[in-house]
């Protein structure tokens, strides 16, 4: 954390601002009152052009520090930014965001991550016109999670729907928000408010909530109230919706078939009650959806969709982000320098990460001094971004502390209450003649095989170890060996031999498909005769392809906190509680549903 002397300046720094631009504001409250609104506005008055195109964007960089980056990370700036360092980026493109990824490692740990958001804030405090920086993250836990180990890893979206919990769904909203904030990053691209209809979606799956409009909205709705009530901002996605698409946004260019009946009842639904529950921010999807727009613009660029739809139709004006403009969705029909300022002639106010930084800051400053966009529309979104600031404090405190940092971070009850909710969303599918729970007096010798893919934070697992790891501390003898997503014919002989002398192998499937050979390491499993359990480490899908199996549970995720709660309930130290919230149909025959939205087993006799 900075030391004394900095950390004094930084106070001062941040007083200053605060008295020039805001009073004291309640990171909960909406709406900014009419004395906050006039000093916004004089702050942007007072801002050059240069500096309101900056605040437009939210941008990547590399480095675990704002000043002294490893050169590995200069380079990686230098080539694809310009500058050097964070403080840098925001001295020269006056930046309103930053986002973190563990990939740009900005993420090793909670201090260093504490110390990185201070050196960006002590940059953007230092400039001409102080304005702190947005710093935001993809944290919503599950498969998609930046922040990892040792701060709080909580259950997914899908988890969460499984345990049908608003109270839950907004304890670890809270939990996980008051830890983000604590390492100073003050938005997080969190909920998913897509509601997966379409089981093969490839990007979305068990980062839905689930398949229900109705149910989707109020753990939509709980999440924010946690996200917001801990001073982060929430940032509802993707819209208009990407719970029905076959393709991945990041590769190419999904097309939503939906009338706009249809898009009315099953995808607007969490974004109208995201709207209703004070939403900071709304992401955009990059996917088109003629029915909305027939131009068949993304709708990330679609001035129907995100003004006619979003703004005028549901009433919303907040700030409206991009999906990154580094996805190829949104870079298939038009150039790198026309997206952002297409982006913004359709009603968005922050473009986040573009590939190219300056391309994209300089087309938007060159459609101003054209005409294109007039510098009016541009201190339209700057006003909305600058709110979002104030409702959740940063002018009044953009730093944070050490002591935030140790009394919020990973703490035992954050980590209790981490287990205690995963507990309470593991869905038992498959009970044969109720073989589950296992004891380890009947079945103490167990081998546990399977997919082990990286870790969504890079600090958990694999797998096979933690699945196994979390029996033996249970008193079982419990043995690990990774199949992998796609295991050869010679590692399928090998599990075959490993499950010789053993009570019953556990296997964890990941993303089955027709022809994955996973289903094969299953099927020559259970022809050994030694009872097989299996535990879908991601979607529940899995148990449409699978036969033969005494048991399966869904775990909706391989986070070690998911992992475990599934043990405990395959132990008996659990009982399972969790319902599908989404249906499971037939793998031969969709039209045929073997497990209904809200089915699952108990333990109860």
């Amino acid at each position: 954390m900075p030391h004394p002397n900095r950390r004094t300046l930084l106070a001062v720094t941040a007083a200053a601002a605060a008295a020039s631009v805001t009073g004291a504001v309640a990171p909960a409250a909406h709406a900014t009152d009419a004395r906050t609104e006039e000093r916004l506005r004089r702050l942007v008055g007072r801002m050059s052009l240069e500096e309101k195109v900056g605040q437009l964007f939210v941008t990547r960089v590399y480095g675990h520090s704002a000043t002294a980056p490893d050169q590995a990370d200069v380079d990686a700036n230098l080539r694809e930014i310009g500058v050097r360092t964070a403080a840098e980026l925001v001295e020269r493109y006056h930046v309103g965001g930053i986002i973190y990824f563990a990939w740009a490692h900005n993420t090793r740990d909670p201090h260093q991550i504490a110390e990185l958001s201070n050196g960006i804030q002590a940059a953007a405090l230092a400039a001409r016109t102080p304005v702190p920086v947005l710093i935001s993250t993809d944290q919503e836990h599950g498969i998609v999670c930046r922040v990892g180990e040792p701060a709080t890893l909580l259950p997914g979206a899908m988890a969460l729907g499984a345990g049908g919990s608003p109270a839950d769904t907004r304890k670890a909203a809270r939990i996980a928000g008051a830890e983000l904030a604590a390492l100073g990053i003050r938005q997080n691209y969190a909920p998913v408010a897509d509601v997966n209809v379409n089981p093969g979606n490839p990007v979305i799956g068990v980062r839905s909530l689930g398949s229900d409009p109705a149910a989707v909205s109020h753990l939509v709705t709980a999440q924010i109230r946690g996200y917001q009530g801990a001073g982060v901002a929430a940032t509802a996605k993707h819209f208009p919706g990407h719970g029905d698409t076959a393709v991945d946004s990041h590769y190419g260019l999904p097309v939503i078939t939906h009338t706009r009946a249809q898009w009315s009842e099953l995808d607007a639904p969490p974004f109208r009650a995201a709207i209703a529950a004070g939403i900071d921010a709304i992401m955009t999807a990059h996917l088109v959806v003629p029915a909305l727009d027939p131009s068949e613009d993304p709708a990330t660029l679609s001035y129907p969709i995100l003004t006619g739809v979003l703004r005028e139709q549901l009433g919303y004006d907040g700030v409206v982000v991009t999906d990154a403009l580094d996805m190829q969705g949104v870079r298939t029909k038009y150039g790198d320098d026309r997206v952002p300022v297409l982006a913004l002639r359709a009603g968005v106010d922050q473009l986040l990460n573009p590939p190219r930084l300056d391309v994209a800051w300089n087309a938007v400053l060159g459609a101003v001094r054209s005409g294109e966009l007039t510098e009016e529309r541009i201190d339209t979104s700057v006003l909305r971004i600058l709110r979002l600031k104030a409702r959740r404090g940063l002018f009044a405190e953009p730093c944070t502390t050490r002591e935030a940092v140790d009394a919020t971070v990973g703490t035992a009850r954050h980590l209790a209450e981490a287990d205690r909710i995963a507990e309470r969303t593991t869905t038992l599918l498959v009970n044969e003649d109720g073989f589950l729970p296992l004891s380890p007096a009947s079945h103490g010798r167990v081998l546990v095989v399977g997919a082990d893919p990286a870790s969504p934070s890079g600090t958990t697992g694999p797998p096979t170890v933690t699945l196994a790891g979390a029996l033996r501390e249970l008193g079982f003898t419990a043995t690990a060996l990774s199949t992998g997503i796609t295991p050869t014919a010679a590692r399928i002989d090998e599990a075959v031999a490993a499950a010789e002398g053993q009570d019953v192998v556990v296997v964890g499937t990941y993303n089955l498909t027709a022809t994955s050979p996973q289903r094969t390491l299953v099927a020559r499993l259970v022809a050994t005769g030694v009872p097989v359990v299996t535990v879908a480490i991601r979607n529940p899908y899995d148990v449409a392809r699978t036969a033969g199996q005494r048991a399966t549970l869904a775990a909706y995720s391989w986070t070690d906190v998911e992992l475990r709660a599934a043990v405990r309930v395959l132990a008996g130290r659990a009982k399972p509680r969790g319902r599908l919230p989404v249906p499971v149909r037939s793998a031969e025959d969709p039209a045929v549903t073997l497990y209904p939205v809200g089915f699952g087993l108990s333990y109860d006799r």
